[in-house]
């Protein structure tokens, strides 16, 4: 069974998607900060993150620059799940080295479509 990191701060968006994605058999850990992810990731490697961009601290850009630039975590897919819905955070999520994009409210067949395709 595949585990996925999701890193939301909001409890309400947390646990819309921790639904979502438990019914697609996945099992979610969850947590609410960059630093918080980036201490579980070192006990744990996920087989994908999903990654709000809006968190305390450190954006979600910044943390999958840093994922994607440590040997460790670079070949984990990052799904950015955000409210920010421009062409600019499009890019940014993909300079940022992101796999994919998927903006909040989650179309919540699209969302399903886009970890699977990373996961096959």
């Amino acid at each position: 069974m595949s585990q996925v990191l999701l890193v939301e701060d909001s409890l309400v968006e947390a646990e819309k998607l921790k639904r979502l994605l438990e019914k697609q058999g996945f099992t979610v850990l969850g947590v609410r900060t960059g630093e918080e992810a980036q201490i579980r990731l070192k006990q744990q490697k996920p087989s994908l993150i999903v990654l709000d961009v809006i968190l305390p601290g450190q954006s979600g850009f910044e943390l999958c620059r840093k994922l994607k630039a440590d040997p460790a975590t670079k070949a984990i897919p990052v799904v950015i799940c955000s409210t920010k819905n421009t062409e600019v955070d499009r890019s940014w999520g993909s300079m940022s080295g992101a796999d994919a994009y998927v903006t909040k409210p989650v179309d919540e067949a699209v969302f399903v479509q886009t970890v699977n395709k990373l996961l096959a």
